[in-house]
């Protein structure tokens, strides 16, 4: 049985858990992504920017005014189609930073940097949440891919170690097979939430939704579980027999 907080990043406890933040393709819009970045992205123990996610760090590090300095990248990797060129020269000049160039078109600048961090994670950095920041929902399939990520989780990363998807007010993660319990009391919750099975059926019992399920079964083109919301018991319980997208929003 798996047992965390989805939110737990962004609450006053993210200090329990070891973050690393990949940053996305994304624009400054002065909303709560950007709250997100400029709280997770202090914390984190790991930063990373895949391809076009530097010229955002490098955008925002610009508008500042106030004499602000975000923390450089450890790592700046993709196929690098997307990343300006005066932001490529601008990080490459700091010897610090490792810019790796991941050309292979079988795979998305997104899950070849989280095989990058899989592998340092097996050098005994201690992560336990891998969290992915993205403000860019007008392109459905790069959504769908993220999602195809997330499912590659297993193959990628050291067991226990989760990743997380989160735009600009929606948080989504991918529960494996099995039972695991949600703890949503952090105070960052919205007002809605869902369980959403991709490419393959799944049997699924939940509680401590507004909608519970009971060895329900969630199928595209039959049900699934959107619009639901939590039920204010503050503990979310799923069970399922194969792996299960959980989506919720959060507020700053």
């Amino acid at each position: 049985m798996q047992r965390y907080a989805p939110l737990n990043c962004i609450s006053s406890f993210s200090r329990n858990e070891k973050l690393a933040v990949l940053l996305l393709n994304k624009a400054i819009n002065d909303d709560s992504s950007d709250q997100v970045f400029k709280k997770l992205w202090h914390e984190a123990k790991l930063r990373a920017c895949v391809d076009g996610g530097a010229n955002f760090l490098f955008d925002i590090q610009q508008k500042c005014n106030n004499g602000i300095r975000y923390d450089k990248p450890n790592l700046i990797c993709g196929d690098f189609d997307s990343i300006r060129p005066e932001v490529k020269d601008y990080f490459s000049s700091f010897n610090d930073i490792e810019m790796i160039q991941t050309p292979n078109q079988d795979a998305t600048d997104f899950t070849k940097c989280v095989k990058l961090i899989g592998e340092k994670l097996s050098s005994d950095l201690g992560i336990d949440h891998i969290v992915a920041l993205s403000g860019i929902q007008n392109r459905f399939d790069h959504t769908m891919a993220n999602i195809s990520t997330l499912y590659t989780t297993p193959s990628l990363l050291p067991s226990g170690t989760r990743l997380s998807v989160m735009y600009d007010c929606s948080y989504l993660t991918l529960l494996h097979k099995g039972k695991t319990v949600l703890d949503v009391s952090t105070g960052q919750e919205g007002d809605w939430c869902g369980l959403i099975p991709v490419g393959h059926p799944a049997i699924v019992t939940a509680t401590g939704l507004k909608w519970n399920l009971k060895n329900f079964k969630l199928e595209f083109g039959k049900m699934i579980s959107t619009s639901n919301m939590l039920d204010g018991s503050g503990v979310v319980s799923v069970e399922t027999d194969y792996p299960i997208i959980w989506t919720m929003s959060y507020k700053i």
